[in-house]
């Protein structure tokens, strides 16, 4: 399975869904969305992950250097409905602690 990456625009802030799996060949393009995103966010960025089926290292990564891009930005980075397989990575990682999970 691919990789879709959806972005709206509200009020509140921007809103990535992803869906599909984040690995090493599909994670450079979730950063390359994540990074463009944050420099005019306006709130917090929040990145929806409940359609994710498979997530490795190389997406974890990426999630990180959003975090840190968007705290640099004086913007939030919000994680919601990570579904169970982004969790236990997120989990086993401990950065469940490190994010803000919603």
């Amino acid at each position: 399975m691919g990789l879709t990456i959806d972005t709206e625009h509200s009020p509140e802030g921007p809103l990535i869904k992803v869906s599909g799996e984040v690995d090493l060949y599909s994670s450079p393009e979730l950063r390359k969305v994540i990074l463009k995103t944050i420099p005019g966010a306006k709130g917090d960025l929040v990145v929806d992950l409940s359609g994710v089926t498979y997530i490795d290292s190389s997406g974890v990564a990426t999630l990180v250097e959003g975090l840190r891009s968007a705290r640099e930005n004086g913007s939030g980075f919000v994680l919601v409905k990570p579904s169970p397989a982004v969790m236990q990575v997120l989990e086993l990682a401990r950065l469940d602690s490190v994010f803000e999970v919603r």
